[in-house]
């Protein structure tokens, strides 16, 4: 199965970069190929917050929505998503946020998935790498966009 995995600083604080990311609904409006997200349910399992959502991501004429189970570990610094139906065979991503002494925060992308149509994983599969990559950088634009570019601290 296709990995990815990415560790990158940022000068943004670890609670910060959690609810960035926890906030999916915005997803559209920065990051690559994604088209669409609309939750579906929410709920909490062991006081965390989980919800059910369905996230579309198009690329050319290709257009695929699939629907995750999302749980917010604030406590433990940490978001897993967990595929449920779609056009994958399989596919789960972690987030783990970890403050730094400077005033910023380290990040830990990673996600492991496969589509179910071989043609179709030939046809994107390189295209999600390289998006893949361009993910982290996306969030990290977002996070000046919300939060204020910063410089680094001392």
């Amino acid at each position: 199965m296709p990995t990815f995995r990415t560790t990158r600083r940022v000068l943004h604080t670890a609670d910060e970069m959690f609810d960035l990311v926890a906030d999916v609904e915005k997803y559209p409006l920065f990051l690559p190929l994604c088209e669409a997200l609309r939750i579906r349910r929410r709920e909490e399992r062991d006081h965390r917050p989980v919800f059910v959502a369905d996230m579309t991501i198009a690329y050319k004429i290709i257009r695929e929505t699939f629907t995750s189970r999302v749980t917010l570990d604030r406590e433990a610094s940490a978001i897993l998503v967990e595929y449920l139906d779609g056009p994958f065979s399989h596919l789960e991503n972690r987030w783990t946020f970890r403050p730094l002494e400077n005033g910023g925060c380290e990040v830990q992308f990673f996600i492991d998935w496969e589509l179910r149509s071989r043609t179709l994983g030939m046809l994107v599969g390189s295209v999600f790498d390289r998006v893949f990559r361009r993910y982290a950088e996306a969030f990290e634009q977002r996070a000046e966009v919300v939060y204020g570019a910063r410089r680094a601290l001392a």
